[in-house]
């Protein structure tokens, strides 16, 4: 009994592709009325002055890419393909320029402490930092504002 259910479907579905494909090759009348007004149908309407008739073209519908269209879409694709490289590009600058930033806010915090050679003592038995101390300090600061340009130029980049 399934099958017979199967059977009739095919058939069914067979009938109705045939049909759809035969109304698109139908044939059109083109009526031009006594007042200049045009009808299209599936027959020549009534009273009409002149009557054409329109067969479709074999071309009419769906059309293959002509080498201009081709051409366009092959360089619209690569300009895709390398926006797409460009940007993945761009987000391993920008994971770089953040790990770089995150070492060099690393490196200034442990460059607080002074090292050994860079505090001098002062009469009264305390001691101060050197200027080699400051000017370490002031790389150190400067190494993480550069960072973080790099990581604002590339935040740009992205986007």
């Amino acid at each position: 009994m399934d099958w017979i259910v199967r059977s009739a479907t095919r058939v069914l579905l067979v009938t109705a592709l045939l049909g759809s494909a035969a109304a698109l090759a139908q044939t059109v009348y083109k009526s031009t009325m006594p007042d200049g007004s045009i009808v299209y149908g599936e027959k020549p309407a009534a009273g009409a002055a002149r009557v054409e008739t329109l067969q479709p073209t074999p071309t009419s519908g769906i059309r293959g890419l002509t080498g201009e269209e081709r051409a366009r879409a092959a360089q619209s694709e690569r300009e895709r393909a390398t926006a797409a490289a460009g940007g993945a590009q761009a987000e391993r600058e920008l994971d770089t320029a953040r790990k770089e930033l995150r070492q060099a806010e690393a490196a200034r915090e442990a460059g607080k402490e002074p090292l050994p050679n860079e505090r001098i003592g002062i009469v009264g038995g305390g001691s101060r930092l050197t200027e080699d101390y400051h000017a370490r300090q002031k790389a150190l600061e400067d190494a993480v504002d550069a960072a973080r340009k790099r990581v604002s130029e590339a935040q740009r980049a992205v986007r």
